[in-house]
Parts: C-alpha cells; sequence; structure tokens
C-alpha cells in the first residue's frame, strides 16, 4: 500500500522533504502545503530585488505548483494554512484561499513551518503601514512598492544580523540613505569584536549611518526614536531583529518543543509523536562543537534536515551529526565567512582556547586583484583541535572557512590543518595557502616557540608608552606608524640591536605580523626572552582602532592609517 506523506511548509526543508520521498517512492501521494502563495522560493536572494541585481521578484520564485505536479508528481497547494494537527486521527485540518476548512489524512506528516521576524510589541507604532520585515516574495514586493510608490530617501533597519546588513547594502546601493541601528555593540554576532570592526569600517565608509549599542522605542511617519532619545530620520522601518520558531501548530497539537523553543526532534528529526517530523528553522539541532540543543536558520542545514527526515520514513540510515553553523555573506567589497564558534562563545562556555590573527594574501601578490585576507583560526588548547574560524577580505574566503568547517567536522586538529593539500596556482592562492599559515602560526603558539599580543590590547601598551619596534622598512613607518614606535627595518635589525632592552618587554610588529615574527625569532636565537609580535601588526590595529575612533572621537594611536 503507497504511502500518504503530507508536508507543512514549501520553502526550503518542506520542498526538499517533497521532493526526495518522490525520488525514493513513486508510487507514494505527497501533498504540500504553503499558506502564502508561493512555494520553493530563494528566500537567501530576497534583499537583492531591492538594488535590482534580481530585477524581477518572479525570478525569486523557483518552481510554482503546476512545475511541481508535471515534474515530481507532488501536490502543492498554495494559500492553504494548516490550523491543526489532531495526531490521534493522524490528520490535519487545513484553511484554503476561500476560508473554508477542510480535513486531510496522512501516514508521515512532515512539519517544515519555518520561523518568524521577531516583532517587539514594546516599540510604539511597530505595526505601522510604514514597518516591514522581510521574510517572503510577498514581504520584499511590499517594501520595494512602498519605498517606490511614495519616492522613500531614508531607511531605518533594525538589527545587524545577516538579513538586516544584507537589506541595509542593498538598499544603499539603491541609492537610499540608510540608518543600521543595532542593540549589541556590534553587528553581525557571530564574528567577534576585533574582526567586525572591520565589518563597520566598510559599511560606514559606503555611507551606512551605522548607530550601534541604541535600540528603538518608538517608531514615527518619518522618523524613529532610540532608547539614548537619538532621533533618527526614517519614512520606511525595515524590523530584522531575528527570528521566533514557528511552533504554534506543533505545541497544539502537544508535540514536545525543546529547551531553546524550537521542536524537539531525534537522531532522525522525527518528534515526539511517531509519525511526525520537523525540519528547518522550527526546530532544535544539536550543536556539534557547543554539545548543546542549538537553533540554526540556515537553508543548507534544512536541506539536509529534509533529506533525512525522508530518508527514515523509509527506513534509509542517517548519520546525524549535528551542525557547526557555517554561513558567508558580501557586504559592499568585502566578502566574510566564519564556521565553529567564536572566541566569545569559547569564554562563556569556559572552553579553553587559543587563537591566530593573520593578514596574508589571497593569492600570489603580484597577480591582479591581489588583497589582503584577514583570518582569525580558535583552537582548543591544550589539544590544538580546530575549534573555529572567520575570514573576511575581497577574496574567496568562503573557500578557506569551507576547509576549516571540514576539518572540524572530522575532529581535526592544528597538525591535520598544517598537512592539509589544497589546489594552487597564482591566480587562485598562494602555495602556503591560508588555512595552512593559520596552523603553522597556531602550532609555534602551541609550542611555545613565540608569544603574541593581539590588536586589542595594542592601545593600551602605547598608553603605556611599551617599547615597540616596528620592522617596516623606513618609508612604510613614515606613511603611518603606531605613536611611540620606534623604527628598526628587519633589514637592519642585526646591526641594531644595542637599541633593543632586554631588561622589559619588547613588542614588534610590522604590516600584517610575517616580518615581525622573523624578526622576534632572530631576538629569540640571539638570547631575548622578553619580545612578543603584536598579532595583526599596523594594518590589523589600523583595521580595529578605526571605527571606534571615529565614532567616539578619541585620540588615534596610530600617526596616519594605512590599509594597504
Amino acid at each position: 500500500m503507497s504511502k500518504r506523506i503530507l508536508i507543512v511548509g514549501g520553502v526550503a526543508g518542506g520542498a526538499s522533504a517533497a521532493a526526495r520521498a518522490r525520488r525514493i517512492d513513486e508510487s507514494a501521494e505527497i501533498i504540500m502545503f504553503e499558506r502564502g502563495p508561493h512555494v520553493s522560493f530563494s528566500n537567501c536572494s530576497l534583499p537583492y530585488h531591492l538594488s535590482g541585481i534580481v530585477e524581477n521578484s518572479d525570478d525569486l520564485i523557483l518552481m510554482n505548483p503546476e512545475k511541481f505536479k508535471k515534474q515530481y508528481n507532488i501536490e502543492a497547494r498554495v494559500n492553504s494554512e494548516v490550523i491543526k494537527i489532531n495526531k490521534e486521527e493522524k490528520n490535519i485540518l487545513v484553511r484554503d484561499a476561500s476560508g473554508q476548512a477542510y480535513e486531510e489524512s496522512y501516514d508521515y506528516l512532515v512539519l517544515s513551518p519555518g520561523a518568524s521576524p521577531i516583532l517587539p510589541s514594546s516599540i510604539e507604532g511597530i505595526n505601522g503601514s510604514n514597518v516591514f520585515t522581510v521574510r517572503n516574495v510577498v514581504d520584499i514586493e511590499k517594501l520595494k512598492s512602498y519605498i517606490d510608490k511614495h519616492q522613500i530617501a531614508d531607511i531605518a533597519v533594525i538589527g545587524g544580523g545577516y538579513v538586516g546588513v544584507e537589506v541595509a547594502e542593498n538598499l544603499c546601493l539603491a541609492g537610499k540613505n540608510v540608518s543600521l541601528v543595532e542593540a549589541l555593540n556590534q553587528i553581525m554576532n557571530p564574528f567577534d569584536y576585533d574582526m567586525v570592526q572591520i565589518l563597520h569600517k566598510e559599511m560606514m565608509d559606503k555611507g551606512i549611518n551605522l548607530i550601534l549599542s541604541d535600540g528603538v522605542k518608538n517608531i514615527n511617519k518619518d522618523s524613529i526614536v532610540l532608547q539614548s532619545g537619538k532621533t533618527v530620520s526614517a519614512q520606511a522601518v525595515v524590523m530584522a531583529i531575528g527570528v521566533k520558531p514557528e511552533t504554534s501548530l506543533a505545541q497544539e497539537a502537544g508535540l514536545e518543543i525543546g529547551s531553546t523553543g524550537g521542536i524537539k526532534v531525534d537522531h532522525n528529526y522525527l518528534t515526539s509523536d511517531p509519525n511526525i517530523y520537523a525540519v528547518g528553522d522550527a526546530i532544535e539541532v544539536y550543536h556539534q562543537l557547543k554539545q548543546q540543543p542549538s537553533r540554526l536558520a540556515l537553508a543548507g542545514p534544512a536541506q539536509r534536515q529534509a533529506r533525512a527526515a525522508s530518508d527514515h520514513i523509509y527506513k534509509i540510515p542517517h548519520n546525524n551529526k549535528g551542525v557547526i553553523g557555517s554561513a558567508v555573506i558580501q557586504i559592499f567589497d568585502l566578502n566574510a565567512a566564519c564556521t565553529g564558534i567564536n572566541e566569545k562563545y569559547a569564554k562563556e562556555a569556559g572552553i579553553s582556547y587559543d587563537f591566530v590573527y593573520i593578514i596574508p594574501s589571497d593569492k600570489v601578490g603580484l597577480m591582479p586583484e591581489s588583497n589582503p585576507l584577514h583570518f582569525k583560526l580558535i583552537y582548543e588548547y591544550p589539544t590544538g583541535r580546530v575549534l573555529g574560524a572567520q575570514a573576511i577580505g575581497k577574496g574567496n574566503v568562503d573557500k578557506r572557512v569551507d576547509v576549516i568547517a571540514a576539518i572540524i567536522q572530522m575532529g581535526g586538529t592544528l597538525e591535520d590543518l598544517k598537512e592539509i593539500e589544497l589546489c594552487y596556482a597564482p591566480l587562485f592562492g598562494t602555495a602556503r595557502d591560508v588555512v595552512n599559515h593559520a596552523a603553522l602560526v597556531s602550532l609555534n603558539l602551541l609550542y611555545g616557540r613565540f608569544k603574541q599580543i593581539p590588536v586589542t590590547k595594542v592601545r593600551e601598551l602605547v598608553e603605556n608608552n611599551a617599547f615597540i619596534v616596528d620592522v617596516r622598512e623606513r618609508d612604510e613607518f613614515e606613511l603611518g606608524h603606531l605613536n611611540n614606535a620606534i623604527n628598526i627595518p628587519l633589514s637592519e635589525l642585526r646591526n641594531r640591536v644595542d637599541e633593543i632592552p632586554k631588561d622589559k618587554p619588547v613588542y614588534l610588529h610590522c604590516r600584517s605580523s610575517q616580518r615581525s615574527y622573523n624578526a622576534a625569532m632572530a631576538l629569540q636565537n640571539i638570547g631575548y626572552h622578553n619580545v612578543i609580535n603584536i598579532s595583526g601588526s599596523f594594518l590589523g590595529v589600523c583595521c580595529y582602532e578605526y571605527f571606534l575612533d571615529q565614532i567616539s572621537g578619541r585620540e588615534k594611536i596610530v600617526t596616519e592609517y594605512n590599509f594597504s
């Protein structure tokens, strides 16, 4: 007897579950219910309609019900909201576009309702006609239509996560005056505070009015009022402060909800009912590194979960390794990617860790479009197990972070990363790739071959008049340097060691830490035991200090910034 599989939700998770079930079983009856007018649309591409990168909103729709039926023999019912699950009778109650309700029975039910934008009722004016969210094609069409119809110039985006940043960027590219408001002290929370300053600078340089450590109190017709009392001009407001899992249907049916607020599922994405599965943004997942329940609203994991759930219906085994949280974003001219856990979480969880921050070239320096790649690698101390990475630059950051993601999921260490063999040609990378380089530096630290201090501590060094040696060449030094640094180029170091004290700490830096590392090793080999390399060096210091200097008006610790 053929199976009857009903699926609630027709985007990444739901559509993938339906397609996988059909590939396994041609005789199954598969019906997918979507409360909106579209199924299988590219929700990650929604913000790009605002700038015209995706010119036609119809292009966001990947598959329509007719195509689903013809290609996969799957019935996709749009404008059909599932309003109740009857577990005992194994049926659901559906409300169609006319408002009529009807029942459908199932052998197996797959829930993929997604997550909905958070709209705090405490914000006065949150339900105004000029307030928008970005969840589906209808949302993005409403926002763009409103902006165009009313010739909106000033727009506020509330929330500095992936969606908020992408919406802000695309509105800016469309020529709008954009304010991005974030209640935390940084955007892009998966990135550490030191790394995210690079992104803060990029957004400010491209004209975004970036407001941090402040929340929204009131939304008016032509402005917003912040918790600080500041008023920001805005005729339209986009709320992107986060999402909450759509669990009301599951809760009302008596399905178990996890500690994070998502639907609790087992190894096979089976809920507390033996005939109901759940996948996607609405569920609780297991984080491989944090070793605890978590939530992860990403399309890639949702598709893998959907495949596993459909496989389990047909008794096909699945090895659930959990998630690690790999993501990438483009912010104007920069690409930023991350995976695993960051330094913030390692501290909060009490995980013993260390990290390196390096800035090698993303390809051979004499090649066109060779650029610095800011790379932070986090590893467990003292085991050397790789825990996470963050990469920011104009080149292929995703390639490097994907390598780290694979290493993490295989339980790899710095020694594994050091030896991993990757593709090389001058136009694509360097013979010693960024990830190999990061492993080597990390192993030198782990084995105690040298000491480092992060860019976050350099202001304190300068203000306390620490002994800092800049080993760049004189012409580099003259273009900008730390206020109290002395210039002893690496090429002159061996003839000028008498200028370097042995009775107090000596901090070394160059442009990106490579030459200063060589200087540190040379000094150690002739009897210096108090030399410390500044991680990230002058380029890293400039990137870390710049945005904070601009918004605070504090005295800068460099004579001139240099970002080249």
